[in-house]
C-alpha cells in the first residue's frame, strides 16, 4: 500500500512547524494563500503556500505544500525513468527557500516530496526525493559544520552510506554548470529514490525534512544581529544573482512545476525580493568576499 495519506499528513505539520518557529524568531507573520487549481487545468489539485516579506530577520521567506494529479509525467520527472513517459500521476511535497535581511546570514532551501506514478497495465510505482542545502553570501566553517552535521545525523539510522551519497549529489546538483560555480556549500540532495520500500524510504525523507530547523536556526541566530553597511549587502544581492540563475536554468522542481502546468507564484516563492548582475564582477584578492569563491564554493568535506 503506496504511503499518501501518511506523507500529506506529514508535510501540512512539517509546514505548520518550520513557518511557526521561523515567525517566532522574525516578529513576523506568514501569509497563509490556500489554493486549488480550477477546474478544466491540465494540474488539478491544491496547496498552501506561506509567505513572509520584509520582516525583522527575513527579507523573503517562503514555505509551500501542494498536492497535485496530473494527465502524464513531465519530461522533467522522467529523465530517468523513461517507461513512465505519459504515466497520470500524483505529487505532494514542501519546499521552502528563506532569504536573510543580514548579509551574513546564509539563504537556505529545503524540499521534501513523494510522487507516484499510475502507468496503464502496471503497478502504481512510488519514489521520493528531497534535501537542503546552504547559500552563504559570507563563508563560516563554524556554520557550514554545523548544517553538514544535521543533515549527517538525520540519515545515520538509514545506513552509513547515505550522508557522503546525497553530499556528493547535492555538490554536483547545485552547481551553476554555465559558470563553473558551486551555488553554496551543498548539504544533501536525493531524488527518484526507492531503494527502501515505500515506508523506510519516507521515513528517511521525513527525518531529512524533520531535521530543518536544528540544522538551520542556530546559524540564524548566530548571524542575525551582525552589523553590516552598503558593501555587503551590495555583495548579497550580486550573490542572489546566482540563485535567481540557477534555480530558473538548472532547477528541476522549477522545470516540474512550470512544465506540469503548476501555480507559478507558488513555484516562484524560491525568488529574492532583489538581485543584481554586475559585468565581469571581480572582488578584492584577498577579501571576504573573494575568501567566497575560493574556500566556500568548492566541494568539500565539512565533517
Amino acid at each position: 500500500m503506496l504511503p499518501g495519506v501518511a506523507m500529506r499528513d506529514y508535510l501540512l505539520d512539517l509546514q505548520s512547524r518550520i513557518t511557526r518557529r521561523m515567525a517566532e524568531l522574525d516578529g513576523g507573520s506568514f501569509l497563509s494563500d490556500a489554493w486549488e487549481k480550477p477546474p478544466g487545468e491540465k494540474l488539478q489539485g491544491q496547496g498552501i503556500t506561506q509567505i513572509l516579506e520584509n520582516g525583522t530577520v527575513l527579507e523573503r521567506a517562503g514555505c509551500g505544500f501542494s498536492h497535485v494529479r496530473g494527465p502524464q509525467l513531465p519530461p522533467s520527472a522522467t529523465q530517468h525513468r523513461p517507461q513512465l513517459a505519459g504515466a497520470p500521476f500524483e505529487a505532494m511535497g514542501v519546499s521552502l527557500v528563506f532569504h536573510p535581511r543580514n548579509p551574513y546570514a546564509p539563504t537556505v532551501h529545503m524540499n521534501v516530496r513523494m510522487i507516484v506514478a499510475t502507468p496503464e497495465n502496471a503497478e502504481p510505482v512510488c519514489w521520493f526525493g528531497g534535501g537542503m542545502d546552504l547559500t552563504p553570501i559570507y563563508g563560516f566553517q563554524e556554520d557550514a559544520t554545523h548544517f553538514h552535521r544535521g543533515c549527517q545525523a538525520a540519515l545515520a539510522p538509514f545506513g552509513d552510506d547515505k550522508y557522503p551519497r546525497f553530499k556528493t549529489w547535492c555538490d554536483e546538483y547545485f552547481y551553476l554548470k554555465h559558470r563553473q560555480e558551486a551555488r553554496g556549500i551543498g548539504g544533501v540532495f536525493f531524488d527518484d529514490f526507492s531503494e527502501l520500500g515505500p515506508d523506510q524510504s519516507m521515513a528517511m525523507t521525513q527525518a531529512v525534512g524533520s531535521a530543518f530547523l536544528d540544522a538551520y536556526v542556530p546559524i540564524l541566530q548566530r548571524r542575525q544581529d551582525m552589523p553590516y553597511g552598503e558593501r555587503e549587502r551590495a555583495f548579497q544581492l550580486y550573490r542572489r544573482g546566482r540563485y535567481v540563475e540557477f534555480n530558473l536554468v538548472w532547477d528541476r522542481g522549477t522545470h516540474f512545476g512550470l512544465q506540469s502546468g503548476g501555480r507559478t507564484e507558488s513555484i516562484l516563492l524560491s525568488m529574492p525580493p532583489l538581485a543584481s548582475w554586475s559585468y565581469q564582477h571581480q572582488p578584492e584578492v584577498g577579501s571576504a568576499e573573494d575568501a567566497l569563491t575560493r574556500q566556500f564554493l568548492v566541494p568539500r568535506a565539512w565533517v
